[in-house]
């Protein structure tokens, strides 16, 4: 007796195909880091093009661009007409460079050989509890890019990729209005401050980060027109933070530590904030139990690569709660992450 699929429902899918397209994922991400590599969405901002074309322009073999475009069009990567040309799609656009939500640089660094390896001790991490990338290197994962320019290119790089893709979507998930004075705590060259200062026009802020950091940051802060009213300040979180502000925000800086070295940089804070000043720190919030989340992925990087973990909404009030804060609420933006808000007390 022949079986058909009643018209309009979809057959099920067995367990065993959708484990294999989990596993598969590595490779869509390291197809990902290919192209962002070879720039091709950069490439196809002009309209579409032939896989020779491209390869022309990027020097690649032709019919091998050609499988990992095709491979990418398969998963709404990119899209392959009727002409054998390929086109940009709504998830290869944030693949270029110039796009204000660019996740490019992001890509690339996943896809580097060096993280690569160090996702291949994941099975000695979960064994051990410690991270791999310091049994791989020999190394702590910060002190190794302090000495290897490339690869610490490459992450500071991705890390400004993420603020760019995430800091419009915090300035506009929470109400700034009411802060006179904002202290951006390892805020690199000032991405996240910037859009809120462009949000909110009578806003003051001091950008802190590392003063190899804060000397390029200058640029940035007057290219989004907010230079006058901003003052870019170097120093040492784990020494000290500046004072006076009436909030402090923070965004990726907590998941990178551990409680105890968490722990000093918010009680910094709590010291040099005014009497009813606001802590706001901008993570991933893990949901508890079975639900979805790219932060239980993240949290994987920080057990691989640092000593740090990402948390639960339960964990960051009592880290907040042993800091000296109260956590009063946690604001969803459009993006994985929230802004995680704390009052002094």
């Amino acid at each position: 007796m022949s079986q058909t699929v009643e018209q309009g429902v979809e057959p099920e899918v067995p367990p065993s195909a959708r484990l294999l397209s989990m596993l598969f994922g590595l490779m869509t991400s390291q197809a990902i880091s290919v192209a962002a590599k070879l720039g091709l969405a950069d490439l196809l901002t002009d309209g579409a093009k032939t896989a020779g074309e491209l390869a022309a322009a990027t020097g690649a073999h032709e019919r091998s661009l050609y499988r990992l475009l095709r491979a990418l069009a398969s998963v709404g990567i990119f899209a392959e007409t009727d002409g054998g040309r390929f086109q940009l799609t709504p998830l290869a656009g944030p693949l270029r460079r110039d796009a204000p939500d660019t996740m490019c640089a992001f890509a690339i660094y996943l896809g580097e050989d060096w993280h690569q390896r160090v996702w291949g001790g994941l099975s000695y991490s979960v064994s051990t509890g410690q991270p791999a990338f310091e049994n791989i290197s020999g190394a702590e994962f910060f002190p190794w890019l302090a000495g290897n320019p490339g690869p610490a290119q490459v992450f500071n790089d991705a890390m400004t990729s993420l603020s760019q893709s995430t800091s419009r979507e915090v300035a506009a998930a929470y109400d700034f209005s009411a802060i006179k004075k904002l202290v951006d705590v390892g805020g690199g060259h000032g991405l996240l401050l910037s859009a809120i200062m462009k949000k909110t026009p009578r806003l003051r802020g001091i950008l802190y980060d590392a003063p190899s950091v804060i000397d390029g940051a200058q640029s940035v802060l007057a290219a989004h027109g907010v230079g006058e009213r901003c003052s870019a300040v170097g120093g040492d979180f784990f020494e000290s933070v500046p004072a006076g502000g009436d909030a402090y925000i923070m965004k990726h800086i907590i998941h990178d530590w551990d409680d105890e070295r968490a722990l000093t940089i918010l009680r910094h804070c709590h010291r040099a904030m005014t009497k009813d000043g606001k802590l706001l720190v901008i993570e991933m919030v893990l949901p508890e139990g079975n639900a979805p989340s790219p932060g239980k992925f993240l949290d994987l990087e920080m057990l691989l690569f640092l000593h740090s973990f990402e948390r639960t909404e339960a964990e960051y009030r009592a880290l907040y709660e042993r800091a000296g804060f109260k956590l009063t609420r946690i604001v969803p933006t459009q993006s994985p992450y929230s802004v995680i808000e704390g009052v002094r007390i």
